[in-house]
């Protein structure tokens, strides 16, 4: 195969491969886990640590935030019924310091309220008009269109991505928003020199080892990170945290969900390749296409299923079903080819079984729902009209599965 038909996307249905996905209920060796029991015991942690070992990679060690800060906080935003906090969650070791600024728009209540963490893309300021929001003083990817020049951002770039995050809608149900610039965890580029990983490099390491975590397992390791200091926040639900996220850091929100069961919902929103798509599949972003352009997201070991991916050993539904018993939410667009959407639903449907093993429902037919027809058991899914980004649509069906597992309406 030359490079060229390597790096070809295809989005023609007929074209897709055959192929046979692992039964996220067979051990090595083919004994079926027919019980909770057993999946808990035994399955479930095989299959982590495949995903571990081959696909996002394990850290090497184990590294909390060092403090807490609330460094700002306020009723003066422009939504209505909202306080504002930003706090600063700080690590320190070994002479070296990790700063990242978490943004919370909270409802003014006297009640503990669930909340929606994510991360985003262009810094705290970029989500809201709110001028009080601090700017990202962290190396940002360079889009001139977001106010970013020389990779720094400035005020230029403030509220330039409001449509992305629905704050009054979720204030208005109840929720709390907590949102932190996923560059503050590690900046995203070929660079293992800054971020968090090197906390736990030995001595002349300079890069992770093949089997340790790349850039989603650092975003990954941040929102559990967040989460730490959710559970000290005197205004909020710990228990009720819904971590969510879009494209790459949609990946991350599963994986930080597969990997810290804290989390009481999962939602990922067109997440596709190494997200919720089956890489079998080869449909749209490929694994040879994904760790060409991204070499520093996975570990290295997965540049071995580049143009190889049925001998992985897992498949992106047993990521997925890492997640039972607790919900999950898929999301697709359908314009969005490039994130597979049909291999996003799949994902879903095929992880289905280790939910049912609960009792749990999860999606109960291979077929796809129609457009804007959304399906919300203990797995959901939805596929929307138009392309590749977060909706306020999308926000809607996340606050009303929200709704329904944690507040039963």
């Amino acid at each position: 195969m030359g490079a060229e038909a390597q790096y070809q996307a295809n989005y023609d249905e007929s074209k897709v491969p055959s192929y046979n996905l692992p039964d996220p209920l067979v051990m090595p060796g083919g004994r079926q886990v027919k019980n909770v029991k057993k999946w808990e015991r035994k399955m479930r942690p095989a299959t982590l640590h495949l995903f571990e070992d081959q696909v996002y990679g394990k850290i090497p060690g184990d590294l909390k935030m060092t403090s807490f800060r609330i460094v700002e906080e306020g009723k003066n935003t422009p939504y209505k019924n909202a306080i504002r906090k930003q706090v600063e969650l700080l690590l320190e070791k070994d002479g070296k310091e990790l700063r990242a600024l978490m943004l919370m728009y909270l409802p003014e209540t006297d009640q503990k309220v669930p909340v929606f963490l994510g991360l985003n893309f262009y810094g705290n300021h970029t989500v809201t008009e709110d001028v009080n929001v601090l700017i990202t003083e962290s190396w940002v990817r360079n889009e001139s269109s977001f106010g970013i020049v020389n990779n720094q951002s400035n005020e230029k770039g403030r509220g330039v991505r409001t449509n992305r995050w629905a704050i009054q809608e979720i204030i208005d149900n109840g929720y709390g928003l907590a949102t932190i610039y996923y560059g503050d965890f590690d900046p995203d580029r070929d660079d293992f020199s800054d971020g968090v990983h090197p906390f736990l490099y030995h001595y002349g390491q300079d890069k992770p080892r093949p089997n340790e975590w790349g850039a989603l397992g650092a975003w990954a390791w941040g929102l559990s990170r967040a989460l730490d200091y959710l559970e000290t926040d005197p205004d909020v639900d710990a228990s009720k945290v819904a971590v969510m996220g879009h494209s790459r850091i949609g990946k991350a929100a599963l994986w930080a969900g597969a990997t810290d069961v804290r989390f009481a919902v999962v939602i990922s929103n067109n997440s596709g390749c190494g997200g919720t798509a089956l890489s079998r599949r080869r449909f749209g972003e490929t694994v040879q296409i994904i760790n060409a352009a991204f070499p520093h997201w996975f570990c290295d070991n997965f540049t071995a299923y580049n143009n190889n991916e049925d001998n992985l050993p897992i498949d992106q539904h047993q990521l997925v079903a890492l997640i039972a018993p607790r919900p999950v939410y898929i999301a697709s667009a359908e314009e969005d080819q490039w994130a597979d959407p049909r291999g996003e639903y799949l994902s879903g449907y095929h992880a289905s079984k280790v939910y049912e093993l609960y009792g749990k429902k999860g999606l109960p037919s291979p077929e796809m729902p129609a457009i804007h027809q959304p399906v919300m058991n203990q797995v959901g899914y939805h596929i929307r009209a138009g392309e590749h980004d977060v909706t306020l649509y999308d926000w809607q069906q996340y606050i009303r599965f929200a709704n329904l597992h944690f507040l039963n309406r």
